[in-house]
């Protein structure tokens, strides 16, 4: 991946995509191998150090719906304030900018309890980009929307990887739309994983053996999965 790019991380349930995206973000210790940033391994590295690297936003709901959308959203700029909290105006200008990218700026003051699942999902989008890191995580961004949200967002992130240059990746079972949008796509299975642009792995026909050929088969032409009735 470079950066400025959108990838999603597909494959069938139970795969082990969340903790593939969940061992990047040093949320859980590596089962096997080993993962390197800026040439050192990830265990090597502080968690301030991580922080300012690497921005995570998980399935798991937030701790205090009582916060308010832009206090919520000052919790990414944690790894840069002193021991006090204490927003600087750089610290105020990147939430105020990560807001009216995702835009969410009119509901800065309301509580987080108050938002639809929509506009949740932006929000912690939003504290994503105000930690300001070079590397974006997300698992399953879409999840508990409808199929114009579920597009709505995977736009915004493509959106956002383009223009700030920034890597974003994310966990997804929306294929079809990641097939779409993304960049990039890594497709786990469980013998033999690949990456790729999505039209790279169309042509590898690495899409054709996700799921049984008598129920689901891909239809290269148009990028789709098709019921076999």
């Amino acid at each position: 991946m470079a950066k400025g790019e959108l990838a999603a991380i597909v494959g069938v349930n139970g795969i082990g995509k969340s903790t593939l995206l969940r061992t990047l973000g040093n949320v859980q210790p590596k089962l096997s191998g080993s993962i390197t940033l800026n040439k050192l391994p990830l265990e090597q590295h502080t968690i301030a150090e991580l922080a300012a690297e690497i921005s995570v936003v998980l399935t798991e709901p937030i701790a205090s719906k009582n916060l308010t959308v832009q206090e919520l959203i000052s919790l990414g700029r944690q790894p840069y304030t002193n021991w006090l909290g204490t927003l600087t105006p750089e610290d105020r200008d990147k939430i105020s900018l990560a807001m009216e990218m995702v835009q969410i700026s009119e509901l800065r003051s309301k509580k987080c309890y108050e938002l639809s699942d929509g506009q949740l999902q932006r929000v912690m989008i939003a504290r994503a980009i105000a930690q300001d890191t070079q590397l974006i995580l997300l698992d399953e961004p879409t999840t508990h929307l409808d199929l114009y949200h579920k597009v709505q967002i995977l736009k915004l992130l493509r959106s956002i990887a383009h223009t700030t240059k920034k890597t974003i990746l994310f966990t997804t079972h929306e294929i079809e739309i990641a097939i779409q949008l993304c960049d990039k796509m890594l497709i786990l299975e469980k013998n033999q994983s690949t990456f790729g642009s999505p039209c790279e792995l169309i042509q590898m026909k690495s899409f054709e053996n996700l799921f049984p050929a008598d129920t689901i088969t891909f239809d290269a032409e148009t990028g789709s999965f098709r019921v076999n009735k």
